[in-house]
């Protein structure tokens, strides 16, 4: 029917069950089933083997007793007057039924294959009956079916003969299956009985076991619970089993990371507040002297406008001083985090350092224009890198912005992309005041700004060198700070490996 649901596939169905993705669901739970679960096939296995092996025992006691009453009827089979004669009384079929607890039918056939005594229309032996292998006497061993029930019958031929004449005569005595079957009941409801029996004391262990096993893990779920959010301690891996003690280890480690993010950004907001807390006020205090200057009685038209315009100059600086401020801020943690944009983790991609950097020298020229710096690039060959194109381009951009920002009027800013021994280089090199040897280690750090470039230029963030340190760490590079050519200037080079 087209109503009717799609059947998955026994494979598909274990796949979504027990694949990568499946829910897990209970601990507990999947382990009782998959200990309980075989130990319940192997019992109903083992359960089956032994009913079996007892209906071979009994089916083997059974054809013993068969083949006791077909004997001692054979022992009275004889000859007389040359005739095959059967002397049954009818105490010796009593004792046979009663032995039993069945019924017994017999028949005796004589050496030319005539009904001696007995049932004459006992089921004949078939012909690809093979002979017993168990007793030394010819018997055979076969079911059938005689007025309506099934009967199991052994066939013995028997030697007889006198001084006229000797042959084989053939006994057949056969029983009814009802104690056989009353017996197979009976090992069946035994061993089911004694089965189920083993399989509860063995549920219990099991669920016993599995709880004991897991007490563990509960106190290791009641220790982190139970955690102080200010407790940076780590947690006891002596608490769980050997083979749960990575899984401790891997969490006291992550728990560490974290703890150092939080106690980082932390740092961060709070550097971020202060340094935008001084432009802010600055904002507020030129606003101030705006209206001042515009309350002020008796004021000469001219003058005011004139101060009212340098005033809105002095607003705009310090508004672009900010913006770029708060823009370094939300690069910078945007790069802590790894991220785009957006905030999702970018993927890394070959990216060619040599069209970045021209994109960059171009996005530059008017800035290099206006205090008549020479800017060039050499880039000989693409040098690809393994990266992220927006990041790259954040550095090489404030790299370049800084060398401009600190070259003298007049000076020059080179920009080189070239393959060397250790990976592919980035290098910039500008003519300016440079920075001292004791703190090129400290300007990498946020907000931290060497005392020549704070004497040439105070307005900085101080954060172009930290973002630049961050974008070469996440992908994994190296950069140094040394004199330019000739001892005067810097030269930062950014080492990335090769891909």
């Amino acid at each position: 029917m087209n109503g009717a649901p799609r059947r998955l596939p026994l494979l598909e169905r274990l796949a979504r069950r027990f694949g990568p993705g499946a829910p897990l669901g209970s601990l507990r739970g999947q382990l009782l089933r998959w200990l309980l679960g075989p130990l319940l096939v192997l019992v109903a296995l083992n359960t089956i083997s032994v009913y079996r092996n007892a209906l071979d025992a009994a089916d083997v006691a059974y054809d013993r007793s068969l083949l006791a009453s077909t004997r001692a009827l054979a022992e009275r089979v004889s000859i007389v007057d040359g005739k095959v004669v059967a002397d049954v009384p009818y105490v010796a079929l009593d004792s046979f039924e009663t032995d039993t607890l069945g019924r017994i039918y017999y028949k005796v056939t004589g050496i030319k294959g005539e009904t001696v005594s007995g049932y004459a229309d006992l089921p004949p032996v078939p012909a690809n009956v093979p002979r017993s292998e168990a007793y030394p006497a010819l018997v055979r061993f076969y079911h059938a079916n005689y007025n309506g029930q099934p009967v199991r019958i052994a066939a013995l031929l028997q030697p007889v003969y006198d001084d006229s004449m000797r042959g084989i005569a053939l006994i057949q005595v056969g029983e009814t299956l009802e104690a056989r079957r009353g017996l197979s009941n009976q090992i069946l409801f035994d061993t089911l009985a004694w089965q189920a029996l083993l399989l509860l004391a063995l549920a219990l262990l099991v669920w016993f076991a599995v709880r004991l096993v897991l007490q563990p893990l509960m106190r290791l779920k009641i220790a982190v619970e139970t955690r102080k959010l200010n407790d940076s301690s780590d947690v006891d891996p002596t608490l769980v089993h050997k083979e749960v003690r990575p899984l401790v280890a891997a969490m006291n480690s992550s728990r560490s990371r974290l703890q150092i993010l939080i106690s980082s950004q932390r740092r961060f907001i709070a550097d971020a507040s202060h340094q935008l807390r001084t432009p802010l006020t600055v904002l507020k205090t030129q606003a101030e002297l705006a209206l001042r200057e515009c309350d002020r009685p008796n004021a000469d038209p001219q003058a005011t406008r004139a101060a009212l315009r340098e005033i809105v100059h002095s607003i705009a600086a310090t508004t672009d001083s900010t913006v770029n401020l708060a823009n370094r801020l939300l690069t910078l943690a945007r790069i802590e985090h790894g991220g785009d944009a957006d905030g999702a983790a970018a993927q890394s991609e070959p990216a060619s350092l040599r069209d970045i950097a021209r994109q960059v020298g171009l996005e530059m020229a008017m800035a290099a224009v206006s205090k008549q710096i020479d800017l060039s690039l050499e880039a000989d060959s693409e040098c690809v890198v393994q990266g992220q194109a927006l990041l790259l381009h954040e550095l090489i951009a404030n790299l370049v912005d800084n060398a401009l920002r600190y070259t003298p009027q007049g000076g020059t800013v080179t920009l080189r992309v070239r393959p060397g021994a250790g990976g592919v280089l980035l290098e910039v090199e500008d003519s300016g005041h440079g920075i001292a040897a004791a703190e090129r280690e400290r300007v990498f750090a946020p907000f931290y700004r060497a005392a020549a470039t704070l004497e040439r230029n105070p307005g900085g963030a101080g954060l172009g060198l930290a973002i630049v340190r961050d974008i070469a760490t996440l992908h994994g590079a190296s950069i140094t700070l040394d004199e330019a050519a000739g001892g005067q200037g810097l030269k930062v080079t950014v080492t990335f490996p090769h891909t």
